[in-house]
């Protein structure tokens, strides 16, 4: 939590910005794993519940009347069987007084609070069922509608202010970057032939569950890297395969999110260090290029044609590069965008609607084109944000024999070396960027080791 005067000042502004009406921010509350008093924990806040309230409990629901300039908060006081098992919790007045909010009700009163208003009502997409349970019966809206009636005004305002980082959000995520090191050195140091998957990941998770929140998502640890969101599997590492490790933590309500891909042997191979060093030339690119007035999207292409005329040179594509990336053959390595923003969410505020976020009026999506279609990041850059930095080079044994059977882009695409790819696996580097005024910066004080030889050298230490 920061300070009273931050949320205070955040209010005001997201007020200003939406200029009427009512604004809903429901909190979030706990979810049952398997019954209802075995709950996953702990319990995570909604982001941007947090961003103006700044409150991790349970049960609460934010209003912000913007005609009358009042704020408040609705939430129930805990009773003495709740403290027996969970502790003492201040009472929402006292929580309320902590972010500067005055008035407070019991959850009982928001139906009827809401229903005396005659403004317009503002919210946000909801992605929990039991969140739009409440909007259903708070609004009268059915679920199925709420993603089509939610408050583009609300959106808008959400991701303008959320999007450019406050130096004390840089600080929390620089803080995360720390503990992120902590969980892929970790790794590093454990990968060797005949260790599994399983043992590898649960390490990694436990540096986060020890040293921050938890982990900022499912951790992906796998020996078959091509496939995007591999979690670990029992399966023992091999000598000779690659490991991919992408993993993060949230510390202070902020995330980290960092990849790095390792030889199992400690070595890498021949082959594996010619693809391995296109991804290290695409990933260090991103930081000359990226920096305030950038398309992202732009960037995300310049990287595409320099992915594609390094694999020309191993003879992997062919043809004309500019004609080979707007026919998207270059999607058969690279099926993802190179970066996403991050922050309180480690795809920040993606449940508010993708074209919002990493989009704007002159930058929109392609939602055509396999592989341009996962561009989660498009927008011209600003000073404050922060994206990650993430390109990849695949070999996905079924795409290839999809394309090949269509013999989709094969005048770009050489099918016969790529039957000898198909147990390669995937490699892909990614950390942190932050745009800075001139430029960009990756975030966190240590680089987890990416560039091969000090890679080698660390691991084999």
């Amino acid at each position: 939590m920061f300070d009273k005067e931050t949320y205070i000042r955040r209010r005001a502004e997201l007020k200003r910005l939406v200029g009427s009406g009512i604004i809903l921010l429901p909190g979030n509350n706990d979810s049952p794993a398997n019954y209802p008093a075995n709950s996953y924990a702990p319990m995570r806040q909604d982001s941007t519940f947090l961003y103006y309230f700044g409150l991790h409990r349970e049960g609460l629901f934010a209003v912000i009347d913007v005609d009358n300039d009042q704020d408040m908060l609705f939430g129930d006081d805990i009773d003495i069987d709740d403290i027996v098992w969970m502790g003492f919790v201040p009472s929402v007045a006292e929580l309320a007084a902590q972010v500067g909010v005055s008035k407070t009700a019991p959850m009982a009163n928001l139906k009827s609070q809401i229903s005396n208003l005659k403004s317009r009502v503002h919210f946000l997409p909801p992605y929990r069922h039991d969140t739009k349970i409440q909007l259903m019966d708070l609004l009268g809206i059915h679920p199925s509608q709420q993603k089509e009636a939610a408050s583009t005004a609300l959106i808008n305002a959400v991701v303008k202010m959320r999007s450019t980082k406050e130096p004390q959000e840089i600080e929390a995520i620089e803080r995360a970057c720390e503990v992120g090191y902590q969980m892929h050195t970790t790794a590093q140091r454990l990968i060797r032939p005949g260790v599994t998957e399983r043992y590898i990941g649960g390490q990694v998770d436990g540096i986060a569950r020890s040293l921050a929140q938890g982990v900022s998502f499912a951790t992906i640890f796998s020996q078959h890297g091509e496939i995007m969101h591999g979690n670990p599997s029992a399966a023992k590492l091999e000598e000779g395969r690659l490991a991919l490790c992408d993993a993060g933590c949230e510390l202070d309500d902020y995330c980290s999110d960092h990849t790095r891909t390792m030889p199992v042997s400690g070595r890498f191979s021949q082959r594996q260090l010619e693809i391995y060093s296109i991804v290290e030339q695409c990933h260090d690119y991103v930081l000359q290029v990226a920096k305030p007035g950038v398309k992202y999207m732009d960037v995300h292409f310049a990287v595409c044609r320099m992915m594609t005329d390094r694999l020309k040179e191993l003879g992997l594509m062919k043809g004309d590069t500019d004609e080979a990336v707007r026919a998207g053959a270059h999607a058969m390595f690279l099926p993802h965008g190179l970066g996403h923003m991050m922050g309180m969410d480690v795809h920040d505020m993606e449940g508010l609607g993708q074209v919002y976020v990493g989009f704007d009026d002159d930058t929109r999506p392609n939602l055509d084109q396999f592989g341009t279609n996962c561009l989660r990041m498009g927008r011209r850059l600003q000073e404050g944000f922060v994206v990650t930095d993430e390109p990849g080079i695949y070999f996905i044994p079924h795409l290839i024999d999809l394309w090949r059977k269509e013999q989709h882009c094969a005048e770009f695409l050489n099918f016969e070396l790529l039957e000898q790819y198909k147990d390669f696996g995937g490699i892909r580097i990614e950390d942190d960027l932050l745009i800075t005024a001139d430029g960009c910066r990756f975030l966190g004080a240590k680089r987890i080791p990416y560039h091969p030889k000090e890679l080698e050298e660390f691991m084999l230490q």
